[in-house]
């Protein structure tokens, strides 16, 4: 054989051998934050994480405000090929299947965002959810949560008996059940009425935010009172993408989106958490009331909280399977024994 001929055939041999070119792809995302809310910023970072990372073969298109579709319809939005991802929350698709309560919030479960983290990694439940999102044509990638919410008050709410009669505006769903059964007067209403309401008179409280996101709304120059840190809620949005759009992209270009994606649900946590005791530490020079619920009071909410779960994990399998998932690993956290 002749060199030249030798140098052609190993040439064509390295090409052979040579991995074929990453395909480039552009994922449109929704997220119902706006660009200049810390989450909507967050959100941002996260996408150019993504085409950093990946060396510009992925291009995230961002659309901020639920500006597509309405928030509530993300979730189709992806499904029907509209969108690609919703990074809303999946509270939003009870309506779809009772499961997506016990992974949009769980309701007087966990008290950290790190214990609510830990089931979804290392839990199983990141497996218990990914069923419930196959079964819609969606995959779970990830999480983002900013921590406990608090309960603003006119009145004081340092524990449970003080829950009797409390007239406080409430989201629809599984935490009117809650309330109810502990003696208040859950008042679902939209979130932009809370205000207004407050200061009519005709609620005493509010369930809204995160202190320091309640600090933004205003509600601690209408009322004094404020539960921190706080025990009843901890929402939680998600990063859930069109399962054939997620199937379709290789290997690398995955385990980018999933690692920036823990990136960011770490810099949220951590970033709230900062915000929230600013925030506690400025209410209370200005002569607002922080209530800590003792460790019973806590207890007491979360046993009401589990004849919720329970009443809806009747309703779909995915719902028991889930519910079963939580409460093996809050045993397992030492939060409820039996």
């Amino acid at each position: 054989m002749s060199l030249k001929l030798f140098l052609k055939g190993a040439a064509l041999a390295a090409v052979a051998a040579t991995p074929a070119l990453s395909q480039e792809v552009t994922l449109r995302i929704q997220t119902h934050y706006a660009t200049e809310h810390p989450s909507g910023k967050m959100a941002a970072q996260f996408a150019d994480d993504v085409e950093t990372m990946s060396g510009g073969e992925i291009d995230i298109e961002m659309f901020y405000s639920s500006s597509v579709v309405a928030s509530t319809e993300t979730f189709d939005a992806a499904i029907n090929g509209i969108l690609d991802c919703d990074m809303t929350s999946g509270a939003y698709q009870t309506g779809k299947n009772a499961g997506f309560q016990f992974v949009g919030d769980i309701m007087g479960g966990y008290e950290t965002p790190w214990q609510q983290l830990s089931w979804l990694y290392y839990g199983d439940g990141m497996a218990a959810a990914q069923e419930l999102y196959n079964a819609q044509g969606m995959q779970l990638i990830g999480w983002w949560l900013y921590g406990q919410e608090s309960l603003s008050s006119s009145t004081p709410i340092a524990g449970m008996e003080d829950l009797e009669g409390w007239k406080f505006r409430s989201p629809p769903g599984m935490e009117t059940e809650i309330f109810e059964e502990l003696g208040a007067s859950p008042i679902v209403m939209d979130f932009t009425e809370i205000f207004t309401a407050l200061e009519t008179g005709i609620i005493d409280g509010a369930d809204a935010s995160g202190l320091y996101n309640n600090v933004g709304l205003g509600l601690y120059d209408i009322v004094s009172h404020a539960t921190y840190p706080g025990f009843h809620s901890q929402p939680s949005d998600h990063l859930a993408c069109n399962q054939a759009v997620w199937e379709g992209l290789s290997e690398k270009h995955q385990r980018i989106i999933e690692t920036a994606m823990q990136k960011l649900t770490l810099q949220v946590a951590l970033s709230m958490e900062k915000r929230n005791a600013e925030a506690a530490a400025q209410l209370q020079e200005q002569g607002v009331t922080l209530h800590d619920w003792s460790a019973e009071d806590r207890a007491a909410f979360r046993e009401a909280a589990q004849s919720a779960w329970d009443s809806w994990a009747e309703r779909t399998p995915e719902a028991a399977s889930l519910v079963e998932s939580h409460k093996t690993y809050m045993r397992q956290l030492g939060l409820i024994s039996d």
